[in-house]
């Protein structure tokens, strides 16, 4: 039994994954890598019911808080209805990247 409920749950993060890739990935207008880290003990509000905590970092689409508010609402938007989590349990913290802070390609986004 255990290992069935783990191959669904597995089933169940990857399609969770896709979706969520592709929900940011959306508003953000960038390609995305996401890491998601189920089953981590955390404790939001003084309670240890589920709840999500959101980093998003990007290049020159995190950088003014009129366009983190537009994400913030499509983001909030898919992440209570995917994952039936109220509003108060969700958190995204958005963090504003310079192209010379993220290396790729044995270099920097800036000579990319």
């Amino acid at each position: 039994v255990n290992k069935v409920d783990s191959v669904s749950h597995l089933a169940r993060a990857a399609f969770f994954l896709s979706r969520a890739s592709m929900r940011v990935s959306v508003s953000l207008v960038q390609r995305m890598n996401v890491v998601v880290t189920p089953g981590l003990p955390m404790l939001m509000a003084g309670s240890a019911s589920p709840c999500v905590i959101l980093s998003v970092s990007a290049i020159g689409v995190t950088d003014t808080a009129e366009k983190n508010k537009e994400h913030s609402a499509k983001i909030f938007e898919f992440l209570t209805k995917e994952l039936d989590l109220s509003q108060d349990r969700i958190v995204i913290v958005f963090n504003a990247l310079e192209p010379h802070q993220v290396g790729k390609k044995g270099t920097v986004m800036s000579f990319l």
